[in-house]
Parts: structure tokens; C-alpha cells; sequence
């Protein structure tokens, strides 16, 4: 039989054969930075020689299980869609028993758990004590949940300061996906281990582009600047702010904004019916690829970020970024010579930065070279499966320590 190879950080040894449970409340087909962390962060897994099992949440009522291929295989528990599909709440039924007694009977040798807001956090940690695992969790916000609704809001944020408060009774390592995650986690009286950031392969990313071209198909010149949006549309990724912005800017001939995404807010968009919008829908990877290619800016005016995918494929696109000050952002933007970090989210101020990089396209085209060149040499999946695979070792080096 094969020794396997082996990888030493400090007094630690990970196998290159390992078995990998990552719990993720939300996957594909559902949109969202959480879904793409997991399944990138699985494929690098798999691709580094470990097998991989994904476990999440049946909202689209698919298989149970099914086999991704290339070591990565999935497992869905059965749900309440509570939030509409935002906050679902594991469903104990037989279809739950039989899955669990399936991840009981495999061979796992680590458990990773993304964000721990969840009761599927609490699924994830079961099963990593029944098997004498300590779990590692990755959390992906750095400010509360949110709904857009000053009703529901504060009720959201009690439901997470709870059903934490659950988790931290059981032994855990926890990680954020940016430095902003880190000091985030200390609200809740968490002491992180360190960052295990969200990545992107910049270069595969660029080149799987779809060569689709928006600029043609909307009759847009060369000469107009292109202002890009791609994620879901939900109010804390600052929709309405974005809408205000571009209403503000309806007269500039020379910018024209295209919306990429789908959620709650489309009818939003739809409804505002400006000129310089163009709503794109849902778009599959090489498209968004392709737009976020074609375009000039890149604007995410957040409320809240764990460290943004769509951020990390802007920046693979060369696309300069007006973003909020949230999540990974001064990791990404690290000075005004990578992109713009706008003071508040509101559409006087997301107008003015476009202005100001309308009419200095010069400065607007190094900005985008830069925060490439930062991409491509700092954030890349390879490095943070290594760093994931690491920080699982070692919290089963620390298995016997203590409750936080």
C-alpha cells in the first residue's frame, strides 16, 4: 500500500488521503459567496488527493446524496424554509436518520463548518463529537444578518446571538474568512485562530470567460464607462443605494450600469425602469466572466461582507472596485491605488465615485491592473485548501482543550 504524503506546519502532520466533511447551511443551486467558498474550497480538497463530502440543506428538494465526482460527493438534510430559503432549519424525519446514519458509518477524518449561525452548525458539530473530532468553523459575516426590515432585523439578531451561544458550548477552533470576520467574532466573545480567506483561481476565472459581449448587444460604445454589479439582490448588498445612484446619474451619457443577480429586490430594479440600467438576470459563470471583463467598474455597496466573491472575480477581470468598508475589503483594497472604499453606502456618494472615475479613465485602468496583480499573487484556492486542511489537523492536535 501507498505511504501517503504528508504535509508538516510546526509539530502538525495532515495525510494527503483524508476524508473532509464540510457542513454549509446553503449550496448550489442556491446563489451566494457561502456556496461558491464551499465548492471551490471542496474541488481543491479533491484536487490535492482528500476525499470530500459536502453536507447542506435540501431547500430545492433534490437527491439525498449525490456523487459530484473527482472525490467531492454531496448530502442534503431535510429542511424548514424559513426566510423564504435564507435561514433554513434542519427537519429531524427518517429521510434526516438515514442520512445521518450514512455520515455515521463513513470514515471522516475532519469536519468543517461554514458560518455558525445555523442549526445546521449544530448538525456539523454532532457529528463531529460522535466521532472524537474537534470541528473547525469558518464564520463568513462581519455584521448581523439582515432582512432590510427594521422588524424582522432585530429579531434575526437575536435568533444569531442564540443559537451562537449553543455552538459555544461545544469545543470548537474558529476562523473568519477576512480580518474584518475576525474582529467581528470577538461581538460574540470568540477568539478566531486566524483567517482562512475566500480565493479565487484569477487567471482560470478571467480566461473561462464566455467572450459574450454586453457592450454589442446593448448597442454601448467603447467610449462609455461600464459599471458592473454581480450577486444576489438582497438589501444588504446596498440595492437600493445602487438604484438611488443610478438614478442620480440618469442623465450622464457616458456610464451605463448593468445588474447581474437574482433575488427579492429584482422588482425593484425592474420597477425603476432608468435608462442606464440594463438588468441582466441570472448569469452563469463564463457570462459573468465576460460583463465583469467588458466593465470598467466594479460596485458592491454593502452592508455587510464576509469577504465577497464577486468582489474576487471583479478584481480576476481587471474591473476597478467602489465598494463599502466591510468584510475582506481592506484586504482587497489595501490604498486608493487598488480602488475606491466609499465613506457610507448611500447614492450621492456611490454616484460621486463613479464621476470621479469616469473622468480620470487613466487612473480608473491602473486601478483594475492592480487589484488583479494583488489577486493573483495573494488569494488563491490552492493556498487556502492548504491552510484549511492545516487548521483541521491542528484543532485535532487541541481536541482535549477546553470549552471557550
Amino acid at each position: 500500500m501507498q505511504t501517503p504524503f504528508k504535509i508538516r506546519f510546526g509539530n502538525t502532520l495532515t495525510n494527503k488521503n483524508d476524508t473532509f466533511c464540510i457542513f454549509s447551511a446553503h449550496y448550489l443551486p442556491h446563489v451566494g459567496g457561502v456556496k461558491k467558498y464551499t465548492q471551490n474550497l471542496a474541488r481543491q480538497l479533491a484536487d490535492q488527493g482528500n476525499r470530500v463530502i459536502i453536507v447542506t440543506s435540501n431547500v430545492y428538494d433534490l437527491a439525498e446524496r449525490e456523487d459530484l465526482g473527482e472525490g467531492v460527493e454531496i448530502v442534503r438534510l431535510p429542511c424548514y424554509k424559513l426566510l423564504g430559503d435564507r435561514y433554513p432549519v434542519t427537519r429531524h424525519d427518517k429521510a434526516y436518520e438515514r442520512i445521518m446514519a450514512y455520515l455515521h458509518n463513513q470514515n471522516i477524518d475532519y469536519v468543517a463548518i461554514n458560518t455558525r449561525f445555523y442549526r445546521h452548525t449544530l448538525e456539523g458539530i454532532a457529528l463531529a463529537e460522535a466521532k472524537g473530532i474537534r470541528p473547525i468553523i469558518v464564520d463568513h459575516g462581519s455584521a448581523h444578518l439582515t432582512m432590510g426590515s427594521k422588524l424582522v432585523d432585530p429579531f434575526v439578531a437575536i435568533v444569531e446571538h442564540a443559537v451562537t451561544e449553543l455552538v459555544k458550548r461545544h469545543s470548537a477552533d474558529y476562523y473568519a474568512v477576512s480580518l474584518a470576520g475576525t474582529e467581528w467574532l470577538r461581538h460574540f466573545g470568540i477568539e478566531a485562530r486566524g483567517v482562512l480567506n475566500n480565493s479565487i483561481d484569477a487567471r482560470a476565472f478571467a480566461e473561462g470567460s464566455s467572450c459574450r459581449s454586453f457592450r454589442k448587444e446593448l448597442s454601448l460604445s467603447d467610449e462609455t464607462l461600464l459599471v458592473a454589479f454581480t450577486g444576489r439582490l438582497i438589501p444588504e448588498k446596498g440595492i437600493p443605494a445602487l438604484i438611488e445612484a443610478m438614478r442620480i446619474l440618469a442623465d450622464e451619457k457616458s456610464i451605463h450600469f448593468l445588474i447581474a443577480g437574482e433575488g427579492p429586490l429584482e422588482d425593484s430594479l425592474l420597477r425603476a425602469s432608468l435608462p442606464n440600467a440594463t438588468f441582466l438576470g441570472r448569469l452563469d459563470s463564463p457570462d459573468v466572466s465576460a460583463l465583469l471583463t467588458e466593465s470598467n467598474v466594479f460596485c458592491l455597496p454593502s452592508r455587510s461582507e464576509g469577504f465577497s466573491t464577486s468582489l474576487l472575480e471583479a478584481a480576476a477581470c481587471k474591473a476597478t472596485p467602489i465598494v463599502t468598508n466591510v468584510g475582506g475589503v481592506q484586504e482587497l483594497v489595501p490604498s486608493n491605488e487598488h480602488g475606491i472604499i466609499l465613506p457610507s453606502a448611500d447614492g450621492e456618494t456611490i454616484a460621486n465615485a463613479i464621476l470621479e472615475l469616469n473622468s480620470d479613465r487613466t487612473r480608473c485602468l491602473i486601478m483594475g491592473q492592480n487589484i488583479n496583480q494583488l489577486v493573483i499573487d495573494k488569494f488563491s484556492w490552492s493556498e487556502t485548501a492548504r491552510l484549511t486542511a492545516l487548521a483541521c489537523a491542528e484543532a485535532q492536535e487541541r481536541r482535549n482543550q477546553p470549552i471557550l
